[in-house]
């Protein structure tokens, strides 16, 4: 089990593998980021199902600096890693970033303010069968020459996906890692993102983003 702070965001879902940039207003956030670089606690950034309290209309950043905004419920599954301080700004707001670990579930409350922390237990893959493991291999290529086909006309875009094809960091993943840090690549719904970070199994989680890219 592990004591994890909580950074709702509705809408965003991340993964582990991901560095995720934060800039921290408010004062309850900027103390709890303060706690957790102090403290070396996990910070989980979690997508939101539902708004708790509304945050008051704030007019300007300085009013933003100094008033709390809204209060989120977060999902039960989310993923979670530590900080990393990049600036302090003179008007005490943070910039960080937090390096996504793995996943966790949420179990008991520790406390809900200023803000909210939480015991929870780590959330990993089940072991794949032999033949879901061969058939992962199979969706991997057919994933990586979707996104190509995808991506033809976009260089931008395509040069990530150039690199989901061919760089050595991405050929050296496991299914799991693959199958998490394709996100960091396509993005979907968050509501689809969500179910896909709840997913147990790196073999059904391929297969569904394959099944999604073939549907767009």
């Amino acid at each position: 089990m592990a004591e994890i702070c909580i950074f709702p965001i509705p809408g965003c879902v991340t993964f582990p593998g991901m560095v995720f940039p934060l800039h921290v207003f408010e004062p309850r956030y900027r103390a709890m980021i303060q706690h957790c670089l102090d403290t070396d606690t996990p910070v989980a950034i979690c997508h939101t199902q539902k708004e708790l309290s509304p945050g008051k209309p704030t007019d300007s950043l300085e009013e933003a600096l100094s008033s709390n905004q809204a209060t989120y419920r977060p999902y039960d599954v989310f993923s979670a890693g530590r900080c990393e301080l990049i600036e302090t700004a003179e008007d005490g707001r943070l910039l960080v970033n937090v390096h996504i670990e793995q996943r966790y579930r949420r179990e008991r409350e520790i406390q809900l303010l200023p803000y909210q922390v939480y015991e929870c237990s780590p959330f990993p893959d089940r072991a794949s069968t032999a033949e879901e493991a061969a058939e992962s291999a199979l969706l991997r290529s057919k994933i990586i020459h979707r996104l190509l086909a995808l991506t033809y006309t976009d260089p931008a875009i395509r040069q990530a996906t150039d690199r989901v094809a061919s760089a050595p960091e991405w050929q050296a993943k496991s299914d799991g890692e693959f199958s998490m840090a394709l996100f960091g690549v396509v993005r979907f719904d968050p509501t689809i993102l969500q179910a896909l970070l709840e997913m147990d199994s790196a073999h059904a989680r391929l297969e569904h983003t394959l099944e999604l890219l073939n549907a767009t």
